[in-house]
């Protein structure tokens, strides 16, 4: 399967709190989320349907800090912006038009402040998103 860098745009309908692994517990304000991960390595973008299998319920196995927000609370992928063969995960996630939520999130192996943010209006991320993905 390929490989590359994905953002996933997901709603959460009501205000959730969820224990983040080591973070601790984390309050999510109801809206729109962007997360943006890499897939690079074993499986590729096969990482994004393991991210909707979580999100369905369907694994319960609890590995990085966005499978505690997708297996957690009621959370919905909605839509999935893909860059192939170019590893711009930073770069996108720093350049999304939302605010940071938990410090950290996503981004335990890099400097970056967060790699989830939220917004309250769909399209204004969606469109962050995918200029992001386009410009990085």
């Amino acid at each position: 399967m390929p490989e590359g860098t994905y953002t996933l745009l997901m709603k959460l309908p009501a205000t959730a709190t969820v224990a983040v692994g080591a973070l601790g517990e984390q309050s999510f304000p109801a809206g729109w989320y962007a997360y943006t991960g890499s897939a690079f390595g074993p499986g590729g973008f096969a990482r994004v349907d393991r991210h909707h299998e979580v999100a369905a319920g369907d694994r319960d196995a609890r590995h990085w800090h966005l499978d505690y927000f997708l297996g957690d609370t009621d959370a919905v992928i909605r839509t999935v912006v893909r860059t192939p063969d170019r590893d711009i995960e930073c770069q996108v996630a720093a350049a999304l038009d939302g605010h940071p939520v938990v410090h950290g999130f996503g981004a335990s192996d890099c400097d970056c402040p967060t790699h989830l943010v939220h917004h309250a209006d769909r399209a204004t991320l969606v469109d962050s998103a995918k200029a992001a993905h386009r410009d990085a």
